[in-house]
């Protein structure tokens, strides 16, 4: 075999791996999974080395900058292979950022964090929010509601509470009393005493459904295969709320949920009392406005978001959603297409899809 057949094979062997592909588009996302070395410099680059590009027929690849270096090529001086990937070194510089702020007796300013980082402000700004989703200012308003929900819990009085949770004054607190906990810090406090939550459990096609709604809107939305269990959940919630069964007007409100999971094309329009940070809070925003019989990627969602980086964040956020169907976590699938994990099943959401696609 001549040279030139030679060289047009090994093209041919290059560009039919589909690492090739990350190599040429110099993917970013592919960094950290494998290197490639250059036969006739000798080094081996990341993925997404911006360096003048390789002919095929000169690449090899290689599982890490380890098995690289044991065949004979050293590491690109431009984009250092051997070290962890920009993405890498950014999420443990935010991960820093975010124990700092949580440990932080009252929020850092932005000046600070970027002190602590070594960074610009504007850059701890865009890097915080492309990593997290968040601002550094919306991460310690999303902590510091996480802490006086815990300290309401454990200190002798609401006062010491907001305190310890790291509120200047209960003036602070109490305007972001009714976002944070949905209800009075007494009655949060208390287990949800005093507060009434009217719920009902009906059957669907997807098997039983609890419907449930306090002052502000319906809280919560379950599906499942045991009623007494959709009732003990909704309980623990709120240990010490009123529960009020079923009553007729209620049960008409269950009706519509009910109308809706067998015919998506009737839409649901209702009042909903959401509690989340406001990550979760954007994103469950974004899920409702994927239309039924749509679906959209977690990568997508977290574009749409405005947080590209937090595509672990946005799965999380579905996975706390409440609501099934009034915010339709179903409609978000991984990004081939295939099912990933449902709160109330995979067989229910391939079910959901399938309806939707049919009613669309």
């Amino acid at each position: 075999m001549n040279m030139s057949n030679s060289n047009e094979m090994r093209a041919l062997a290059t560009v039919s791996d589909p690492r090739w592909a990350a190599v040429a588009a110099r993917d970013p996302a592919a960094d950290g999974r494998f290197v490639y070395s250059v036969r006739t410099t000798g080094v081996y680059c990341r993925p997404s080395c911006g360096a003048r590009p390789a002919r095929p027929e000169n690449v090899d690849f290689h599982a890490s900058p380890a098995e690289a270096e044991r065949a004979g090529f050293r590491p690109c001086m431009r984009c250092k292979p051997g070290q962890p990937a920009r993405a890498e070194r950014q999420a443990v510089q935010v991960a820093d950022l975010c124990r700092f702020i949580e440990c932080a007796e009252q929020a850092p300013t932005l000046d600070e964090l970027a002190e602590r980082a070594g960074l610009s402000a504007s850059h701890v700004q865009r890097l915080f929010k492309a990593v997290t989703g968040l601002t550094p200012k919306a991460y310690a308003a999303a902590h510091r509601a996480h802490r006086v929900r815990e300290s309401l819990g454990r200190s002798e009085s609401v006062t010491s509470a907001i305190y310890d949770a790291g509120y200047n004054s209960n003036g602070r607190f109490y305007e972001d009393a009714d976002r944070t906990l949905g209800m009075t810090p007494t009655a949060w406090r208390a287990g949800g005493a005093d507060t009434e939550i009217r719920f009902a459990i009906g059957a669907c096609a997807l098997g039983a459904i609890l419907v449930a709604q306090s002052a502000r809107g319906v809280c919560a939305i379950a599906l499942g295969d045991d009623p007494d269990a959709l009732a003990r959940d909704l309980q623990d919630r709120f240990p010490k709320a009123l529960l009020i069964g079923a009553d007729p007007a209620f049960e008409a409100l269950v009706a519509r949920v009910v109308g809706f999971v067998e015919a998506p094309a009737l839409g649901l329009d209702l009042p909903l009392d959401l509690r989340g940070s406001a990550f979760q809070l954007r994103v469950w925003r974004a899920l409702r406005e994927i239309p039924a019989g749509a679906t959209a990627s977690y990568s997508q969602i977290a574009e749409r978001i405005g947080a590209p980086k937090s595509v672990r964040a946005v799965a999380q956020a579905c996975g706390a959603n409440a609501l099934a169907v009034a915010i339709p976590c179903h409609r978000v699938v991984r990004s081939d297409g295939s099912l990933s994990g449902y709160r109330w099943g995979v067989e229910r959401k391939s079910a959901l899809l399938q309806r939707e696609a049919e009613h669309s």
